[in-house]
């Protein structure tokens, strides 16, 4: 019968570790001391030892450390590539070569790590070292490390239960494997409590209602500046969180694998492509971070397999004009003109619709030119042309950023400073060239197809009442009453539709006469009124909208669709969403369920988008 034995407690006030010795005989063994004159606590069996320090662990003998990989981590391509590779495990002594594709194993495998170290390079919250005592792993430090690795490697970096920190589980599955009813497993296990507190902390708030206020956020920011935690790692630990809700790991996954299917042929098609930009957009309307998608597209542009396409006109021309700034003689003008800015405007917007993050590389190797150019003694006239230039293009992501949250996001908070600056912004961009600003920013919105009804209701009254406010004609509280207006009637609309779908599904098989819709608003209010999600009746009118919404959602799914996908009638389906007014993220999401429910190819379905895109 497997024992174990474990000792629980707290290294320089915030670091909590289990210590857990499991196997034959575990209770008999004596395994641990701690030093007369010293807080270190050694673990040890012949050959290995693992020493908890003041500010660190140190060891040798077999054995690593492993953790589940948070969202963003430098993960080799060959894990990210396999779904369900999900932890990091790292072998003291073992080194990856790339040449090989293979481990090599060292006899060198002592050493140490400071505790800020550890949870900076692996897990933020929670880490485990371990090493193990059997006769089945002997020889030498580095055949047995081999050893190690062929025993427990590939179900460590796939175990569910270290990301559960299940220490059962875990000693089980490993214990398993090593195949050894004599052997001991020696598992250590480091938590950050501070971090596990903030991560607990941000997660309760944002799995509530996916978004974080501003005085949920002052909160969040008061913790850490209490604990004195590292900005780096508040960034990590909300990522992750934000990447494991549920609803953002689908659409994050399908990008990701998306980009690994890609990366192993070595191009992107113009249907994997239009997927890519597809899901970007969605990302937008769930208020899933574009960082979640950044990451991805660097971790996988790392990997050389990716065949470097040629370089596009907009990326050139602003190349020559970033690079044309450094020109050494004095005879040549290098200044950026107004006809150059627009130029760059435009490559810009260009590269941020093919995500191509090429034009930020660009322009970052400007920015490092320009610093060794100013630090070796040039004028003082280069700094201020490159400021001319980032100015604008802070004035760009800004205006993007405000106009895109608007147009694809629910519940978006709006205030005055906001319009503001838009309206200042807009002033620059329009003096630059007249009607920039709609050029930028406007235009492309309004014929995007994933625009919703609420989404451009928002776009048109906010282009309409900068006008307006240009004009003196409009105050600019009276614009942002409007927005919010528009704002809360999305919300209410969203709210009602999504608890009528529930109550229809469940509860009402008919729902076609103006008794039954009497009845069902009537239980729909109460029941949201007691939620505290509405304050007031909604009007008969918004009601009614929810219930075509659902007629129609309905008529698509049973009557259209089949259609649809047996005629693979791409006009059909596009004649419908342009007419039909719904929510194309909606019914996508529909068709997505339909395929599922019904064991159909979702392939076909995205060679039916194709159409579309």
């Amino acid at each position: 019968m497997q024992k174990d034995i474990r000792l629980h407690g707290l290294i320089a006030g915030h670091i909590e570790y289990y210590a857990i010795v499991a196997g034959s005989d575990a209770h008999q063994r004596y395994f641990f001391n701690q030093g007369h004159d010293s807080e270190d606590l050694r673990f040890f069996s012949p050959g290995n030892e693992f020493i908890f320090g003041r500010d660190g662990v140190s060891y040798r003998g077999n054995g690593g450390s492993f953790c589940e990989y948070m969202f963003g981590v430098d993960q080799p391509i060959s894990d990210l590539a396999k779904g369900d590779v999900i932890n990091r495990l790292v072998i003291y002594g073992a080194r990856y070569d790339n040449a090989t594709g293979s481990l090599e194993f060292s006899d060198t495998t002592s050493g140490e790590q400071s505790f800020e170290k550890i949870f900076f390079d692996g897990n933020a919250v929670c880490n485990y070292f371990f090493f193990v005592n059997s006769h089945k792993i002997n020889g030498s430090p580095s055949n047995q490390q081999e050893k190690v690795v062929k025993l427990i490697g590939k179900a460590i970096k796939r175990a569910v239960a270290v990301g559960e920190e299940d220490d059962n589980l875990v000693i089980a599955e490993v214990c398993a494997l090593l195949h050894d009813p004599k052997a001991q497993l020696f598992l250590f296990k480091l938590i950050n409590t501070r971090h596990r507190e903030y991560r607990d902390l941000f997660k309760s708030l944002y799995f509530a209602s996916k978004k974080i206020s501003d005085e949920e956020f002052s909160l969040l920011s008061k913790f850490a500046a209490k604990y004195d935690i590292d900005r780096y790692q508040q960034e990590r630990i909300r990522i992750d969180v934000m990447y494991k809700h549920p609803d953002n790991r689908r659409i994050v996954d399908e990008y990701k694998n998306i980009l690994i299917s890609c990366n192993r042929k070595g191009d992107i098609n113009k249907l994997e492509n239009a997927r890519l930009t597809r899901l970007k957009t969605l990302s937008v309307r769930n208020k899933i971070p574009g960082a979640l998608f950044y990451t991805l597209d660097e971790m996988l542009k790392k990997d050389k397999k990716m065949v470097d396409l040629e370089e596009s006109d907009y990326i050139s021309e602003a190349r020559q004009i970033l690079e044309g700034i450094f020109f050494s003689e004095r005879q040549i003008e290098s200044t950026v003109d107004r006809e150059d800015m627009l130029k760059l405007l435009f490559a810009k917007k260009k590269a941020a619709e093919n995500r191509d993050h090429s034009f930020e590389e660009i322009l970052l190797d400007a920015s490092k030119a320009c610093d060794e150019k100013i630090r070796d003694g040039a004028d003082i006239s280069l700094l201020e042309g490159f400021s001319y230039i980032i100015t604008y293009f802070d004035r760009y992501d800004s205006t993007s950023s405000i106009i895109n949250q608007l147009a694809f996001m629910e519940n978006v908070r709006i205030s005055e400073d906001m319009l503001r600056s838009l309206l200042g912004n807009k002033a620059e961009f329009d003096a630059l060239k007249p009607g920039l600003f709609r050029e930028l920013f406007i235009s492309g919105i309004l014929e995007n197809k994933y625009l919703g009804n609420y989404g451009r209701n928002k776009v048109t009254n906010l282009v309409r009442g900068l006008r307006l406010i240009e004009d003196k004609r409009l105050a600019t509280p009276a614009l942002l009453d409007k927005l919010i207006g528009i704002n809360e009637e999305e919300r209410v609309f969203q709210t009602l539709l999504e608890h009528v779908r529930e109550r229809i599904r469940n509860f009402y098989s008919k729902y076609a006469t103006r008794t039954d819709q009497e009845l069902l608003k009537r239980e729909v209010t109460e029941e949201l009124r007691h939620k505290k999600l509405i304050e007031s009746e909604p009007t008969d009118e918004l009601f009614n909208e929810v219930i075509l919404t659902i007629k129609k959602e309905a008529i698509y799914i049973h009557n259209l669709l089949p259609t649809i996908i047996a005629k693979k009638d791409i006009a059909l389906r596009e004649d419908f969403l342009e007419n039909s007014g719904l929510d194309r993220f909606y019914v996508e999401e529909l068709e997505r369920e339909y395929y599922e429910l019904n064991d159909l190819d979702i392939e076909e379905l995205y060679q039916i988008r194709k159409g579309l895109n």
